[in-house]
């Protein structure tokens, strides 16, 4: 008896052993995937967007993408997108803000057009596209707007319960898109087509998983959110996705815009809801629009904002694509057909900024007829290195100008708080947490006059102040429309320039804006919009009923007088180096010097620089610069940019 008791003991013993080895590998896979995080660095890859507009098919898309894992892989470039309307079809009558074009499922969701992306038809959506870049060792990814199409909602679809599986039921019945659908806060930049879900409502919610554990079904990598953000902001569906993309399976990215009046305030709101967010409209190929990007990075700095905690990992503020060599146009129904406007040098400083600012980095251009110069430009070595590992990076304001031009040898410092700089202002919106934001107070019940109270020093030339719009009943198409609008705004005011206007106040233009566009609220016909409704709080706060932004005047600076015309960063890199770019914003060239004690002051461990004899690199001249204890100088090209790498030891 002890012989079989023995080898039933020791068969036990075994099968125990190889349980818990099993599930000490299990808990070890667990706890590895827990500490992976994601976007550690600012992600990098390609999106269609720039090149294609929404009209690109599979087959310009796959041949991209293989061009993207040969040539730019190497580089870090590891996502490539498809950008917004991938489920349009393209047909006459079919553009940007189209309506009924759009290839829709049962359940209201959306799916790739089938003429342009044959490997989605039935039902497969982006399957197989998602396995062919897999295989080419890239990561795959999409653009999506926010809510529910207008097709959905027009065609009254069911709303899918993706956890039981079947249609969403509760209190006894089935819910439908005209349930969760928000029709009066439809996208501002693109009303015909996508309104926001109402994500109060189980049934909202359910959609909107529905989607996303779709996308994941599919094998997406990487979401691009739109219309969520900036004048658009809904925080709501944005921290609803957060949940339901922390939930899946596989890892998502997920990057959320379009980016106009986002303050360092907002961006705290939702940097640990995801991984990327826009800080800026959409970025084109003008030097207005790579300009306009330099106060939002400086202030997202200052604010550490740059790698700070995100979804399940870090987030980057986001600069937007990068539109260099060959392009399309905003809004266009073509492909690309034409080269990038900027000049080399406005291509260089954008590359600089994006790179010090540590903006993820994805190009826009067609990789098709990728040229030598944008090629060498977008996969620069030091670029590459400073946005992925330099830390510490900021503005650096403490720098010395002198013009080059007919005042020449006019020499001056630049600090941080300019003198004599003629202001203006103009109407923005802002998260309703500024202080700034509490300042307006009604002047006159009766004509229903509202007035900015003046929050800063600089007086305006007359008070800036708003009527609230008497409802006509001419101005409803029924009776039933008057009521309902006045159930769902009781109390909102519906806001003009003035008692005679015929036009109203809204949060944000109908037109996608671009980077060089300052986000402002615009006049347009009165209509039941929420974006033109307005509520005034006993905090002085004035709430934007589509956005949940509050109103502003903000002072917009002389552009003659700005800055000088020049701008600096610093970093510091991970072997011990420093980096100074500089940035001449002048059309006309400009000697830009800074000390080194100036910049041993700004930066943390500035005992490696005081008193150190430092050697420096210039990348753009290639030019070597001898030891020296005092300042770095160069003369800057029109609209170019300088970058110092320098080597710093005390004798």
């Amino acid at each position: 008896m002890t012989g079989p008791s023995v080898e039933k003991t020791g068969s036990t013993r075994f099968i125990v052993f190889f349980i818990v080895l099993n599930l000490s590998i299990f808990s070890l896979s667990i706890e590895a995937r827990s500490s992976q995080q994601h976007a550690s660095f600012p992600p990098r890859g390609w999106n269609s967007y720039d090149s294609f507009c929404w009209t690109i098919s599979e087959a310009e898309f796959l041949q991209s993408a293989e061009i993207v894992s040969k040539r730019l892989l190497p580089h870090g470039y590891q996502y490539v997108v498809v950008d917004y309307l991938w489920y349009r079809k393209k047909v006459e009558g079919a553009y940007v803000d189209s309506l009924g074009f759009d290839v829709i499922d049962e359940w209201g969701r959306l799916h790739p057009d089938p003429a342009r992306w044959p490997s989605s038809r039935g039902g497969k959506g982006f399957t197989e596209v998602a396995e062919k870049v897999h295989r080419m060792g890239l990561k795959f990814g999409i653009h999506v707007m926010g809510g529910i199409s207008t097709q959905a909602y027009n065609a009254n679809t069911l709303v899918m319960d993706s956890v039981k599986g079947g249609a969403y039921e509760e209190s006894g019945r089935q819910w439908r898109a005209k349930d969760i659908g928000i029709k009066e806060k439809a996208c501002v930049w693109m009303s015909h087509g996508f309104m926001s879900v109402n994500t109060k409502l189980g049934a909202g919610k359910a959609f909107l998983r529905s989607l996303y554990r779709q996308y994941a079904e599919w094998g997406i990598d990487f979401i691009k959110h739109d219309c969520v953000f900036g004048t658009d902001f809904n925080i709501e569906e944005i921290t609803y996705v957060s949940e339901v993309l922390k939930e899946l399976d596989r890892p998502v990215l997920y990057s959320i815009s379009p980016g106009t009046s986002v303050t360092p305030t907002m961006a705290k709101e939702v940097s640990q809801l995801v991984n990327m967010y826009r800080i800026t409209g959409d970025d084109w190929d003008t030097w207005k629009d790579v300009a306009a990007h330099f106060d939002i990075s400086r202030d997202l700095s200052a604010s550490s904002m740059i790698g700070a905690r995100g979804l399940q990992g870090k987030s980057w503020p986001d600069l937007d694509m990068l539109p260099l060599g060959w392009l399309t146009d905003q809004g266009s129904n073509v492909g690309p057909h034409r080269a990038c406007n900027l000049n080399l040098e406005e291509q260089k400083s954008q590359m600089t900024l994006w790179s010090i600012a540590k903006s993820p980095l994805m190009f826009g251009g067609d990789v098709r007829k990728l040229d030598d110069t944008t090629y060498n430009l977008i996969t620069n070595p030091t670029l590459l290195e400073i946005n992925s590992y330099s830390s510490n990076n900021k503005e650096f304001p403490y720098i010395t100008v002198t013009r080059v031009s007919r005042n020449k040898h006019k020499s001056h410092p630049h600090h941080p708080t300019g003198n004599n700089i003629s202001t203006k202002h103009a109407f923005g919106l802002t998260s309703c947490k500024e202080p700034k934001t509490n300042t307006w107070s009604i002047v006159d019940k009766n004509r229903g006059q509202i007035c900015w109270n003046q929050y800063s020093s600089q007086k305006l030339e007359k008070p800036f102040c708003l009527y609230n719009r008497k409802a006509l009943p001419a101005s409803y198409d029924s009776f039933d429309e008057e009521i309902k609008h006045n159930q769902l705004y009781q109390g909102k005011l519906h806001l003009q320039t003035n008692e005679k206007a015929e036009s109203c106040l809204g949060a944000s233009s109908k037109q996608k804006l671009t980077s060089k566009d300052y986000s402002r609220g615009t006049l347009s016909p009165c209509k039941l919009d929420a974006n033109q409704m307005w509520e005034l709080h006993s905090n002085g706060t004035l709430e934007n009923s589509y956005s949940g932004l509050c109103a502003v005047l903000n002072p917009v600076k002389a552009a003659e007088a700005t800055s000088n015309g020049v701008r600096s960063w610093i970093a510091t890199g991970r072997r011990g180096e420093v980096y100074v770019a500089f940035f001449n914003l002048n059309q006309e060239k400009t000697t830009i010097s800074a000390k080194i004690i100036d910049i041993a002051k700004a930066l943390p461990n500035k005992k490696n620089l005081e008193g150190a004899s430092c050697t420096s690199h210039e990348l753009w001249s290639g030019k070597d610069f001898g030891p020296t204890k005092d300042s770095v100088s160069i003369q800057v090209e029109p609209h170019g940019p300088a970058l110092f790498v320098l080597h710093c030891s005390h004798a």
